[in-house]
């Protein structure tokens, strides 16, 4: 077992979980000594608020190519874990980067960008096209090329918030508008959902990297609450005391538009791929890490809903992770 995370370098910290994942290790001053940030330097220069804001609260903020061997060794000398949130586009490049970090003396502990669907639920995941680039990464962290990093899977399930989110855009993705008061539920509406607030993936997080005795080398699947689209539906209606117009888009339609996406290159193809998942059922597990990990109170459906009917967000960020 490799020692507690002590000194902690983020990758992909601007993103839409990075920011969050940022946060709430920084939020954690007591329990790690240092924590650094990696950017651009074209992102420096295009979010330096978002940057000086992280600097503020104590992190060292590192700008360079995250494509430069050299740079990226000497990088990491300063640290003990690496955290990755890269987005799904600079999923592969985490190999170079594991090789790396394998190749520190200083680096202990690397967790990739996993934040989401599982995708080792079955015998069927390994097909799925948005799964291939994180099971390489499964791979080769798993391979006997990698002889001194423990690593951690975090396995989130989909993002409550961004599930719940407007997609009135494409709505047969599923969608919640609340300006309109208008729904489109998955599947039949009653399948159950096991969802994970983005502030939750931040504490769990965390939870795992206070915690190498439990959760070295392994999948960690937690979870804040489960739900089903009708469900979801029924908290909008009451806290906004307004019935709403419902459409479905049943799994059969789900996946032949998932079909017409890929076919036509549609950016949103790898979205209805895990939305088709979700709506499958492949989000539930017998058993949830949370209380292995000491994670005994999330959030909840309540919470969700307040926090949307306040500041409405798009679930097409879901696509970006």
């Amino acid at each position: 077992m490799a020692p507690q995370s002590k000194r902690v370098l983020i990758l992909g910290v601007t993103g839409v979980i990075g920011q969050v994942l940022t946060c709430a290790i920084l939020n954690a001053q007591d329990v790690f000594d240092r924590v650094g940030v990696l950017t651009s330097a074209a992102t420096a220069a295009s979010k330096s608020e978002l940057l000086n804001s992280f600097r503020a609260r104590g992190a060292d903020v590192i700008i360079g190519d995250i494509n430069d061997e050299a740079f990226m060794f000497n990088t990491f000398q300063g640290f003990d874990t690496i955290v990755s949130a890269l987005g799904r586009s600079a999923i592969e490049l985490q190999i170079d980067l594991i090789r790396i970090a394998n190749a520190s003396p200083s680096i202990t502990r690397f967790i990739p960008s996993e934040y989401g669907t599982d995708i080792a639920f079955d015998a069927t995941s390994a097909s799925e096209k948005p799964h291939r680039a994180k099971l390489k990464v499964r791979a080769f962290l798993e391979s006997d090329a990698v002889q001194h990093l423990a690593y951690t899977y975090l396995v989130t399930g989909p993002f409550a918030d961004l599930y719940a989110g407007d997609m009135s855009s494409e709505p047969q993705l599923g969608s919640f508008n609340v300006a309109r008061k208008e729904a489109t539920l998955l599947g039949d509406g009653k399948g159950p959902l096991g969802l994970t607030t983005m502030a939750d993936v931040g504490r769990f997080l965390v939870a795992i990297l206070k915690n190498p005795k439990v959760c070295d080398g392994k999948a960690i699947k937690v979870n804040s609450f489960t739900s089903t689209p009708e469900e979801i539906l029924a908290e909008m209606e009451r806290q906004t005391d307004t019935k709403w117009n419902v459409q479905y888009t049943p799994l059969d339609a789900l996946r032949r538009n998932e079909k017409d996406a890929w076919n036509q290159g549609n950016p949103l193809a790898s979205l209805y791929t895990l939305r088709r998942i979700w709506t499958e059922g492949k989000t539930q597990c017998e058993n949830t890490d949370n209380e292995s990990i000491g994670i005994c109170k999330t959030d909840t459906l309540e919470m969700v809903v307040q926090s949307i009917l306040s500041n409405p967000i798009s679930g097409f960020q879901s696509g970006k992770l």
